[in-house]
């Protein structure tokens, strides 16, 4: 973590501006957070910590660094990088930035923008601090996020929770906030394996305040997965904690599996 980037954060108990001393942060009124080895810092307030050890599992976070870095969902992220070529993006935030796979991707797309990642799972964020030395990665919620106000030209949110007040407080006056959603068939031939009656995801565009509507673009492909890979999708997903014991039984016995997967890219300026 750099000086310049230390600065885009804030302390999480007072509010306050966080300067980089040493191998740790610290604000004016004496707050002080250490990086670990990786380089990154815990800023999750304690009393936003609701579990011993919040956000995704080990075992989620892996399988979602083994899926990604195989280059499944390569296209989505090409239309990702397409799409924020042409938003203003010197500083960039990504709220949920999982394991680091987008923000890798981001940077090199996109000439290495000035870039901050949280998220609540600390796996997540140790990986992707050593995925992506060059940001600056911190764990943290989007609802208390660790990010001084104002700081961000473009703000990614990849099937985080919406946090709006949090990510308007984040942008500057003018600056964008790209929501990522599922298409309504994103997934389904997995569900389909899942589940004795599949479903597709709702799809809407909804108004913030704050906040007005750009546009919304769309990323779809089909995916064959074999072996390793099919366990991989359905661990790194949220079917993996509610699916029937027979739907899970189902998928372990699959050896091959076709899917659509698709994200809808919503675009949205701040007043």
């Amino acid at each position: 973590m750099t000086p310049a980037l230390a600065g885009a954060l804030r302390c999480p108990v007072c509010g306050g501006p966080l300067l980089l001393v040493g191998r740790s942060l610290r604000c004016p009124k004496a707050h002080s957070f250490d990086l670990a080895r990786e380089g990154y810092a815990n800023l999750l307030a304690i009393q936003k910590k609701h579990a011993a050890d919040p956000g995704d599992s080990k075992e989620m976070v892996r399988a979602r660094r083994a899926f990604l870095s195989a280059g499944y969902y390569g296209p989505l992220m090409q239309a990702l990088g397409t799409l924020c070529a042409a938003l203003p993006h010197e500083r960039m935030v990504d709220a949920g930035c999982g394991e680091g796979s987008y923000d890798r991707f981001l940077y090199d797309a996109l000439g290495g923008p000035q870039m901050v990642g949280f998220d609540l799972s600390k796996e997540a964020v140790r990986l992707a601090a050593k995925l992506v030395p060059e940001g600056a990665f911190c764990v943290g919620g989007s609802f208390s996020a660790p990010v001084r106000d104002g700081w961000a030209d473009l703000l990614l949110n990849i099937f985080s929770p919406m946090a709006e007040a949090e990510f308007r407080r984040m942008l500057r006056p003018g600056g964008y906030l790209v929501y990522a959603v599922p298409t309504a068939r994103h997934l389904y031939g997995l569900k389909e394996v899942l589940y004795q009656t599949p479903y597709e995801n709702e799809v809407k565009d909804t108004t913030y305040e704050g906040f007005s509507f750009v546009e919304a673009r769309e990323a779809t492909a089909t995916l064959t997965l074999e072996g390793a890979s099919v366990g991989q999708l359905f661990a790194m997903t949220p079917y993996y904690w509610n699916t029937p014991a027979d739907g899970a039984a189902r998928l372990a016995a699959c050896q091959r599996l076709t899917t659509e997967i698709g994200f809808r890219y919503l675009v949205y300026r701040k007043n």
